[in-house]
């Protein structure tokens, strides 16, 4: 009896001890190669451009708010889903191969979400799309104010003016420091680049872009004229399928008027079928096409009018490319 108690107890011990190496371990490998300092930026309440500020990680954040679900998709490739306490603005095209492990997260919103909110859930790291860090009830707080009250930031790079699909490379690397996953980062990064380079190998015969205007409205009979002047993340990702925003210099409203005789050679909708009551990309084509103000134009009589998820457009992440190659199989299926 004496003798299994002492093994008993021996055993207990060495469980113990094992449980504070790996509880050593793994602080060790929470502070081993920290601080890290990433450039990244702010932007003052009001002001309409963005400054670079830096910021210094003592350790992994523990506790993530991703403000919208392209963000959060983001983290979930980088094997960080336990670091992520909240997601804001959960709708768009699902990301498939980490669709199982989002729907376990905590959705706060199916819409952009307030400062109350994203503070509701104590994160020491907000994080994602730079246009939702603002004081309006849709906005998440600013970079400066959230800092003030020792919250870190993250502005996906992508997001900012001057923003390119490459920003989305430069932000996985920043994030893999961030969070000491390195390898993670450089293996989805690799992944990405095949891809991109597929879609380039695909379309090298077509040489000579078309020009695209990109309609923005959840109504099909209502037209708004998007002419993104400043969405230079949303315009590059275009050009990856040959198509050059014919408006993307106009700083004002583009009327009906103005599309009709600028005829462009195509014409971008988004698809709004994840949302709730959300109308589909298919609905949006063919009341386009059917509108009889735009009948007298190229792309309605050619029948070049697509739609793509409004995340794909404006996520400002690595989805942007789920999107391009559904595009680039639609307009080039012979390629």
């Amino acid at each position: 009896m004496k003798k299994t108690l002492i093994i008993t107890l021996l055993g207990l011990t060495m469980l113990a001890g094992c449980g504070q190496k790996e509880q050593k371990t793994d602080k060790k490998n929470q502070s081993e190669g920290y601080p890290v300092t990433v450039q990244n930026f702010t932007k003052a309440e009001g002001a309409e451009s963005w400054q670079k500020k830096e910021q210094t990680f003592d350790k992994v954040p523990k506790k993530v708010l991703a403000n919208t679900q392209p963000a959060a998709e983001l983290l979930l490739h980088l094997g960080l889903k336990d670091k992520i306490v909240g997601v804001g603005a959960v709708f768009g095209e699902p990301d498939k191969t980490v669709e199982k492990e989002f729907n376990e997260l905590n959705h706060l919103s199916t819409d952009y979400i307030g400062k109350e909110m994203a503070l509701s859930v104590d994160p020491d790291l907000v994080y994602g799309r730079g246009g939702l860090f603002d004081n309006q009830d849709w906005g998440v707080g600013t970079v400066d104010s959230l800092n003030d009250m020792g919250i870190k930031t993250f502005v996906l790079n992508s997001s900012v003016t001057g923003g390119t699909f490459d920003s989305v490379y430069e932000d996985i690397d920043s994030l893999g420091k961030v969070f000491n996953v390195i390898e993670k980062a450089d293996a989805f990064k690799s992944e990405l680049k095949e891809r991109q380079e597929t879609v380039d190998k695909k379309l090298t015969k077509i040489k000579e872009d078309q020009t695209f205007a990109y309609l923005h409205t959840t109504d099909p009979e209502e037209l708004y004229v998007y002419p993104a002047n400043n969405e230079t993340f949303f315009n590059d990702i275009f050009k990856m399928v040959k198509l050059e925003n014919v408006f993307k210099n106009e700083k004002g409203e583009v009327s009906v008027e103005k599309l009709i005789e600028t005829d462009p050679d195509v014409l971008i909708v988004a698809d709004w079928s994840t949302m709730k009551d959300g109308i589909s990309g298919e609905k949006m084509i063919d009341a386009v096409l059917k509108n009889q103000k735009l009948s007298s134009m190229t792309a309605v009589k050619n029948k070049k009018v697509y739609a793509v998820d409004y995340n794909y457009m404006f996520g400002y992440g690595y989805q942007s490319l789920d999107g391009i190659e559904k595009l680039a199989d639609e307009m080039y299926p012979t390629n």
